[in-house]
């Protein structure tokens, strides 16, 4: 099926990072016409060349003008939005630049904003808006100090926007993976290990174990949960986050 030939589209942000590529594979799966969103050409280039479904789309979600650029690549309902960029290994709460932090929630948070005004006059009953935020947004640490406040706001927000679509029959989604399985865990693991005066595959190990099964989540993992969203059952987790972190969180609910 080409794109011309899909009824329905999907709009993903961040389609060009470990968890994007993935969950576009997903989502041709399910016949949807994909536009893939990231700042330049060049990174989208390999995955415009897999498949005739998928379209480009040029736009830093970080600011305004992503709203029009965007908006304009939609000619037909959209009934997946999936806001999945990642935001800069910052280091730790005592010494990660405030200018990092601020630009860290204004990517995650103010980025799912842009998002959904985007997409807004496409949307139709059974949509699905679906952010990728992260374990540390509900397991503070004291050494990912963007990422988990970044992600906390996010948990927020989806809960608003659930409130605010659910009347049209849009729903709003957290899928909360991690630590998973990345090149940007890797990162995470460095800055922690030098915090702590130790060696990274020192911290990779503790990372582990601190799962109920001793593993990472991977990016395969987090876009089959982004699919399963598009099934109808799904309306009754609005609001909701998927906890996909291999069994790390202690805290209830």
């Amino acid at each position: 099926m080409s794109f011309e030939n899909c009824s329905e589209l999907a709009v993903v942000v961040g389609a060009t990072g470990a968890f994007g590529q993935e969950i576009v594979a997903r989502l041709r799966e399910r016949q949807l016409g994909v536009i893939a969103v990231s700042r330049t050409a060049a990174a989208l280039e390999g995955l415009a060349a897999q498949d005739d479904r998928v379209r480009t789309c040029v736009a830093d979600i970080a600011s305004d003008d992503a709203i029009e650029r965007i908006a304009r690549t939609l000619d037909r309902p959209v009934r997946m939005v999936v806001h999945g960029p990642g935001v800069a290994v910052a280091g730790g709460i005592l010494s990660a630049p405030t200018a990092a932090v601020v630009e860290a929630v204004n990517i995650k948070v103010g980025g799912m904003l842009r998002l959904a005004r985007a997409v807004d006059q496409r949307l139709v009953k059974g949509s699905r808006l679906v952010a990728i935020g992260g374990h540390y947004g509900f397991e503070p640490t004291a050494y990912a100090a963007a990422a988990g406040i970044a992600n906390a706001a996010l948990v927020n927000l989806m809960r608003q926007l659930s409130l605010a679509c659910g009347p049209r029959g849009v729903t709003a989604h957290l899928i909360a993976p991690g630590p998973a399985e990345t090149e940007r865990l890797h990162r995470v693991a460095a800055d922690r290990a030098a915090l702590l005066g130790v060696a990274v595959e020192e911290v990779l190990a503790q990372m582990r174990a601190e799962s109920s099964i001793g593993a990472f989540t991977t990016p395969g993992q987090v876009a089959w949960a982004v699919a399963m969203l598009l099934d109808p059952e799904a309306d009754a987790m609005t609001g909701g986050t998927l906890m996909l972190d291999a069994g790390r969180r202690r805290g209830l609910p």
